[in-house]
């Protein structure tokens, strides 16, 4: 496939950190010193409560229970915070959180279950090789393609509300459990099904310009598309923050397993809307795009981190703006690690950023530590200390 080349807008002068801490520490190993501190505080303030932390809510900490749709992201942050320092502590910690989840392998009623699985046993098994982890995440990969319909050629997302066939662009986020099922199986039917989701996704859930929709109802009789909507952002035709995010990591993931030039094609194009129309002095966009009260509107860093991490992986793929992904992805990563972001050591509850929305629209979280923020932040200080830089 011809691949189309799209020019990056990149604004200059945008280091925005300014940080207290010491001149012979880098910014780098100062965020991981504070995460560790951090995690530390919330395993500790956990015991032996199975529960996980996901928010802070009415100065309180907020714990979810298995079935959250959060609830792989503190276990998944253990790991990577094991990863980062090879902390035999944390990793003891991450197997004890990781296997409370063991009976999301029986549940069928979430499309998060990628979420809540590859973001706990997915690294458990990247990390160790521990084989316990590949029945219980083949087990919840069927429980997935449970939720496939032929006719919509989509997996179905919510099992609430008065849609037909409810479809989100975060769904996108699932499939990296699918195309491992398959890898590890040599059973092409997860693969198949993931690759129908993204197409179909890649079909209707996009503008011409790239910027997502949150919803697209399907109707499955016919297929045909009923509405496409919003749930989470400012409107039906506005661009939520997070939504944006989730469909540059999606694409970026669907490309690394099939080598699909429509996939990175969709990324590259997704990754230009983005850099394109975020025009915060940190590049942590508000928390919608369109938000009405711009520039009082809250940002949203759990979007910065989500997209952070994507174009990270997007800057090692062989595309002429692989640079330029780079060089916006390390100043995300550098603003997220100021002092205007990172949480003070011992402060929110042991959560690592501060500053981010769950659901606006719900007042639900606004402006407040959230633990895929920590996740995504954390794997982004992973594979920045991982991937070489190419500038």
């Amino acid at each position: 496939m011809k691949k189309t080349i799209y020019p990056i807008l990149l604004i200059t002068g945008l280091l925005f950190v300014t940080s207290c801490k010491p001149e012979a520490e880098s910014w780098f190993d100062h965020s991981v010193k504070v995460a560790t501190s951090q995690l530390t505080m919330q395993v500790e303030e956990m015991g032996d409560v199975v529960g996980f932390p996901r928010s802070i809510r009415a100065d309180t900490l907020r714990l979810d229970n298995i079935y959250d749709w959060t609830s792989g992201f503190f276990p998944g942050s253990l790991w990577y915070i094991y990863e980062l320092t090879n902390d035999p502590f944390f990793r003891e910690q991450a197997e004890k959180f990781t296997g409370y989840l063991h009976d999301i392998r029986y549940y069928a009623g979430t499309h998060d279950l990628g979420f809540m699985i590859y973001c706990s046993y997915g690294n458990q098994w990247r990390l160790t090789r521990d084989t316990t982890a590949i029945p219980v995440m083949v087990e919840t990969a069927d429980n997935l393609i449970s939720r496939f319909n032929e006719t919509t050629g989509t997996i179905r997302s919510w099992d609430f509300g008065e849609w037909q066939f409810p479809v989100i662009v975060d769904n996108m986020m699932n499939l990296e459990l699918l195309f491992w099922a398959t890898e590890q199986t040599g059973d092409p039917k997860y693969w198949d099904v993931a690759v129908k989701h993204a197409n179909t996704t890649l079909d209707h859930h996009f503008r011409d310009d790239m910027s997502s929709y949150h919803v697209v109802n399907y109707d499955t009789i016919t297929g045909e598309v009923i509405k496409k909507e919003t749930f989470q952002g400012y409107s039906d035709e506005s661009h939520w923050a997070r939504g944006q995010a989730w469909g540059l990591y999606g694409y970026t993931v669907c490309y690394r397993f099939t080598q699909d030039e429509r996939y990175l094609e969709a990324a590259q194009k997704i990754a230009h809307f983005i850099m394109s129309h975020v025009h915060t002095d940190d590049l942590v966009p508000y928390w919608d795009y369109m938000a009405p009260d711009i520039p009082d509107a809250p940002r949203d860093a759990s979007a910065a981190a989500v997209t952070c991490s994507a174009l990270l992986e997007l800057s090692t793929y062989d595309t002429p703006e692989s640079a330029a992904y780079y060089e916006y992805a390390e100043t995300i990563l550098k603003n997220l690690s100021s002092d205007a972001y990172l949480s003070e050591e011992g402060e929110n509850f042991g959560f690592v950023l501060m500053h981010s929305v769950g659901h606006l629209p719900a007042n639900s979280e606004i402006d407040t530590p959230i633990n895929y923020t920590d996740y995504y932040y954390l794997e982004s200080l992973k594979r920045y200390k991982v991937y070489p830089s190419i500038q």
